[in-house]
């Protein structure tokens, strides 16, 4: 059976998750026939006996819920035999747009288990975003909060469509009417590990989103390397501070602590720093995972102020600076792991717990992984653009990106090219570099952005940066700073001298910035910054032979050189 399977491969990983070495030699993903993750795994192993009646999810808010994986196995197949009852059936694609509330894990399994296709939703799109969903993501479903259901109005698509909460917008299903449904599911038919199960439009940084399709192996199955790089035991209280409709959410907030069979722990309501931290200390979270953008706010608080039982602390989302290591470090006695992956893949690099943690490195390649550097001639190098060989295809990728027929178009090439650019020492532990298109030469000189905005976020006046290349006539290019200043920092001529001072006592001449523009960086919907409209302003003032209004630049201050 395809459960027994992926029940020894997930066995084998909790057994040497202390033991990287032997983990990354021997690891095997699990041979599949059929599987569907919700039934085989939740259903007939999580939720069974004694250990059903374990906590699964723990939601904190004003108040506190908690369920066990039975009543969420129980709650999910009432809703997948009243969306059956809709008309629901398998391929079907189903809109998830909820935020942090039982239905949205409750909805979650129930699709998995009708076989669904569900395309999550963030709650930051704007309407443009939500008509792009609709006019590509042959939505049939759609489940919203009915305070939102304004945003999912009729487009004349057809789709059924089911509100959370009251009142219930007139042409809407009622949700609480799903539960009232038959707790015992019947399968129409054997889920295949290829079948469809995600669809994720990326953020969308250049260009129109891409549409990423994951199946009911990649995902669900492929998650046992993030499993293994976060460190997680059954017995875990796990807290991942991420947003439903992003896929760091899935990762961090579904499929891996449910594969080693932990509490997912997760906050209502908007992100507080000071509040993430009251709940760490009072929930007694084992693990926790949160991007760098998050961490530098909690580290502001000073950590130590907070008396938590953490075992593991981990970061995601954007490349780890050496100071928020340090300051956790100081803080907590913790080493905060950094991690890497994408939408398209689980994650396939990070600090498994108990390994040496290199400074200013991403990690190493994770179990069931072969992680390479191709050059600019596409062959493999210990510097260059991270690519995952096809042959063998780990089972963590996506199968495709969607196509006009709707269906995902195969990856034809001998590997899968992420775009992101990275360094390999000779303990295999990968450094970030860059994006492919973000990086620039400055008279003659390669530079890495990624490595000048590490050394900007050291300085006590930048919350965050970004650095672009402005065009220059004289060096071809010259680093330019995008800087949001830390709370307490006026945006004046003052806080620019320091900061250059700062970078040219750290930086090599030819690294220096050169310029700084003080202000609110452009971001997408998941958070990450949109470089490129940055790189297209300097392009446009360049044109012009213009100077930014409120730009410092290094010239300015003769002293500094």
């Amino acid at each position: 059976m395809s459960v027994e399977e992926f029940k020894y491969a997930r066995d084998y990983l909790l057994a040497l998750r202390d033991n990287y070495p032997l983990a990354k030699a021997r690891f095997a993903w699990p041979k599949l026939s059929r599987f569907n993750w919700a039934l085989d795994w939740f259903d007939g192993e999580l939720a069974q006996g004694a250990e059903g009646e374990r906590p699964a999810l723990r939601i904190v808010g004003d108040e506190v819920e908690v369920y066990s994986f039975a009543e969420l196995s129980e709650a999910s197949s009432r809703v997948a035999n009243g969306l059956r009852a809709l008309g629901a059936r398998r391929g079907d694609r189903l809109l998830l747009a909820l935020g942090e509330v039982a239905p949205l894990w409750i909805a979650s399994l129930a699709a998995i288990k009708l076989g669904l296709v569900v395309i999550p939703a963030p709650a930051q799109l704007s309407a443009a975003d939500v008509d792009d969903r609709f006019a590509r993501g042959r939505i049939g479903f759609v489940l919203a909060e009915a305070a939102e259901a304004g945003r999912f109005a009729d487009r004349g698509d057809g789709a059924i469509r089911i509100a959370v909460g009251q009142p219930t917008p007139p042409g809407w299903r009622d949700w609480a009417e799903l539960t009232r449904y038959g707790a015992h599911f019947e399968p129409d038919g054997p889920t295949r590990p290829n079948d469809p199960l995600l669809v994720y439009f990326t953020s969308g940084s250049t260009a129109l989103p891409q549409l990423v399709v994951h199946s009911h192996a990649s995902y669900p199955v492929g998650h046992l390397s993030t499993m293994f790089a976060l460190g997680l035991k059954p017995s875990d209280r796990h807290l991942d501070v991420s947003s439903p409709g992003w896929a760091k959410h899935a990762w961090s907030s579904f499929f891996a602590p449910w594969n080693a069979g932990a509490c997912v722990v997760a906050l209502a309501g908007r992100f507080d720093p000071r509040a993430t931290l009251d709940a760490l200390a009072a929930h007694a979270i084992d693990s926790f995972c949160a991007p760098p953008t998050v961490w530098r706010q909690l580290v502001r608080l000073d950590l130590g102020r907070w008396n938590v039982a953490l075992r593991e602390v981990c970061s995601s989302g954007e490349p780890l600076g050496a100071d928020l290591i340090d300051a956790v470090l100081s803080g907590w006695g913790l080493t905060l792991r950094d991690c890497y992956g994408q939408t398209e893949t689980t994650m396939m690099v990070g600090n498994p717990p108990g390994q040496k943690v290199a400074s200013g490195a991403m990690g190493r390649a994770l179990p069931g992984y072969r992680v390479v550097l191709l050059d600019v001639e596409g062959l493999e190098s210990d510097v260059g653009e991270i690519a995952l060989p096809l042959a063998p295809r780990p089972l963590g990728l996506m199968r495709g990106y969607q196509g006009e027929d709707g269906e995902p178009a195969p990856i034809e090439a001998d590997y899968y090219r992420t775009g992101d650019l990275a360094s390999r020492d000779a303990e295999g532990y990968f450094t970030f570099v860059g994006r492919v298109d973000e990086l620039f030469k400055s008279s003659d000189y390669r530079v890495s952005p990624f490595e000048l905005e590490s050394a900007l976020l050291e300085h006590p006046a930048v919350a965050e940066a970004a650095v672009t290349a402005a065009p220059d006539p004289i060096r071809l290019a010259v680093p330019k700073a995008y800087v949001t200043l830390a709370e307490g920092h006026a945006p004046d001529r003052e806080t620019a001298r320091s900061i250059f001072a700062f970078l040219s006592s750290r930086l090599a001449p030819y690294k220096r910035v050169r310029r700084i523009e003080f202000g609110a960086l452009p971001k997408t919907l998941s958070g990450k910054i949109r470089r490129v409209e940055l790189r297209a302003r300097e392009r446009e003032l360049a044109e012009v032979r213009a100077r930014a209004a409120g730009e410092f630049r290094l010239e300015d201050f003769p002293k500094l050189g």
